[in-house]
């Protein structure tokens, strides 16, 4: 059974979450830690990443869910981050099946000074949307989880994840800087 997913109220979200030591990447603490995080997402039809607070680890760690990368993903249209991914947003659409991307001790070392609004929600503070200023793209350097060191750049929801992600580690919420903050129950609630 997935760990569950903690919300807003929970103290470890609110926390700056602690560097992995490199040569601990490849423990089989940190992987538990990994498949923890990835089985607690692949369930969620409304979100596209998670942070290692997200499930109770206050470590800097986030996965991003290889769905974001298919046309056909299907669960990706609701997202955690974004409700909405439209065609122009999708970053490749190359294969069927994306393996998630791991970000370990992730770093942003840029943003572009051109920003939007964008719809945002988090699998943490459910089932608030809100609207945040984000950075049109955004560098990323992070571990992967063989320690090795990797640079990747984004633009779109894939730069958007960056930021929200990097500020679930800092023990921000979309909310503390969001606006136009409405609940939205997800269709299978509705009526």
């Amino acid at each position: 059974m997935p760990k569950k997913i903690l919300q807003k109220e929970n103290k470890v979200l609110r926390q700056i979450a602690e560097a992995v030591n490199v040569h601990d990447i490849k423990t089989a603490k940190i992987k538990k830690v990994l498949r923890e995080m990835s089985e607690a997402l692949k369930p969620q039809d409304d979100g596209v990443a998670i942070a290692a607070p997200q499930i109770g680890y206050g470590l800097r760690i986030f996965i991003v869910s290889g769905r974001i990368f298919s046309a056909k993903g299907g669960p990706a249209s609701g997202g955690s981050v974004s409700k909405e991914i439209t065609k122009n947003r999708l970053i490749d659409d190359r294969s069927e099946k994306q393996k998630d991307l791991i970000f370990i001790n992730p770093k942003i070392s840029k943003l572009s000074r051109e920003k939007e609004w964008l719809s945002e929600g988090c699998l943490s503070v459910r089932p608030l949307y809100g609207k945040t200023f984000r950075s049109k793209k955004a560098t990323i350097i992070a571990y992967d989880e063989n320690g090795k060191m990797f640079t990747r750049g984004a633009s779109g929801l894939l730069a958007q994840i960056f930021q929200h992600e990097t500020d679930h580690l800092n023990g921000i919420l979309f909310i503390d800087h969001a606006k136009d903050i409405k609940e939205e129950l997800p269709k299978q609630y509705a009526k």
